[in-house]
């Protein structure tokens, strides 16, 4: 039998390779979507829709997840979670209507739910004092997304996008197989009683519980909703194709996963008040740059006529996307800091309902900066649209915490 040190760093490589397929697959229409917009003559709202309807189910489901995880256990869960999305997705490739992908995309979106089955699972086998490294090594399987787009524009430009999904479906089945095999199952991590959904909704009485649902609806909600968006936003406002496209959007998504740890231990040394605090302020300058459109204006001079372009090259925006995608790494994990810090004893409860507010962030965002493009027909209108949101966030933290703290100075408390 293996050892205990041995059984809970298998665990945590194999369920974190489970998590990484998980969001891998989760991000798959922000691809694939692009041909398939073409093909149905979508416009940027319905696009929206498409890319953002498995965020939806991943959202919703981590509610039951979540309860099924303290009563079965992470391995049979989780296991179970992996198969039941792989016929599903095989089928996205035999689709020919709107409604098919929609549909589809619902039961593809289970994939989502995967991070609230592996985060318990993965915290049970690890002492307190580990278990924030063991959640930020496992969290950094949002970097899911970024290796959506190294594998999915390689297939989908050699055999076409319905090969995408076939292919992610055997990925997701071989890796379920791997995750049976690796993982291990202990009986004392079950918990007798699980968060219901009555104790879940009734945190929200809890001012605080709201101000922390809108920060992850932005570091997290607004990482899927761009991450799902990014790639049509280069083949559109810069002229590249599918495949280059999906490169340079991967230079916001690859940071804004794996240095979710780096995060968590900023948040331990300086406290998440302070380093949501410049997370917000950093988020809130680089979204003001990338909101303004390419822009040509002509002025009248003492010589004559004269005209003057403003607008950011493409080295310029992937960099600010670059710092974004850091920033929000970040500010994953002083969210959750903050809640343990503030709620030791309900910490259950309030995590639940702070995720599901990301996820459904992640669920509304894509189909608003579908709806304001078409509106206004200006691409940066989806940064915009953070912008306002990142703005009121800083608001509602000076007038709540900032006024009461020295920022950026060493927190006197660790955990």
């Amino acid at each position: 039998m293996a050892s205990k040190d041995f059984q809970k760093y298998s665990v945590l490589i194999a369920s974190t390779l489970a998590f990484t397929v998980c969001f891998m697959i989760w991000m798959m229409f922000g691809v694939i979507g692009i041909p398939i917009k073409k093909m149905l003559s979508l416009n940027a709202t319905e696009f929206g829709l498409l890319t953002s309807t498995p965020v939806l189910t991943g959202a919703l489901s981590r509610i039951f997840l979540g309860a099924w995880t303290d009563r079965y256990g992470g391995r049979i869960v989780l296991f179970l979670l992996m198969l039941s999305c792989v016929i599903p997705i095989w089928l996205i490739s035999y689709a020919t209507a709107y409604w098919h992908f929609l549909v589809l995309g619902l039961f593809v979106g289970l994939a989502g739910g995967s991070f609230s089955v592996g985060t318990p699972y993965v915290a049970r086998w690890f002492e307190r004092n580990q278990q924030g490294f063991a959640m930020g090594v496992f969290g950094a399987g949002n970097s899911g997304a970024a290796v959506n787009k190294f594998v999915a524009p390689v297939l989908l430009v050699s055999f076409g996008w319905a090969f995408v999904p076939q292919v992610y479906a055997i990925i997701l089945l071989v890796t379920a197989i791997l995750f049976w095999f690796f993982s291990y199952s202990d009986s004392s991590h079950l918990v007798g009683k699980s968060v219901s959904l009555r104790e879940q909704l009734g945190v929200l009485k809890d001012p605080r519980v709201w101000k922390y649902c809108q920060f992850y609806s932005i570091v997290f909600g607004g990482y899927v909703a761009l991450a799902l968006w990014m790639v049509q936003y280069y083949v559109g406002e810069y002229g590249f194709d599918v495949k280059h496209a999906a490169l340079l959007a991967a230079c916001f998504s690859l940071p804004g996963g794996v240095l979710r740890a780096l995060g968590g231990w900023l948040s331990d040394k300086y406290g998440a008040h302070q380093v949501t605090w410049w997370v917000l302020w950093v988020s809130w300058i680089c979204l003001f740059l990338l909101s303004y459109p390419q822009t040509d204006f002509s002025i009248k001079t003492v010589d004559g006529m004269a005209s003057f372009h403003i607008g950011l090259n493409v080295w310029v925006f992937t960099a600010l996307m670059g710092v974004v995608g850091v920033a929000w790494a970040f500010g994953k994990a002083s969210v959750f800091k903050y809640i343990s810090d503030e709620f030791p004893t309900n910490i259950g409860a309030v995590s639940g309902v702070v995720g599901l507010a990301g996820g459904l962030g992640g669920f509304i965002l894509p189909i608003m900066f579908g709806a304001l493009q078409d509106i206004t027909g200006i691409r940066s209108s989806c940064f915009m649209l953070l912008y306002g949101v990142v703005w009121v966030s800083l608001i509602w933290m000076y007038l709540t915490e900032m006024r009461q703290l020295d920022v950026m100075k060493p927190s006197k408390k660790s955990v």
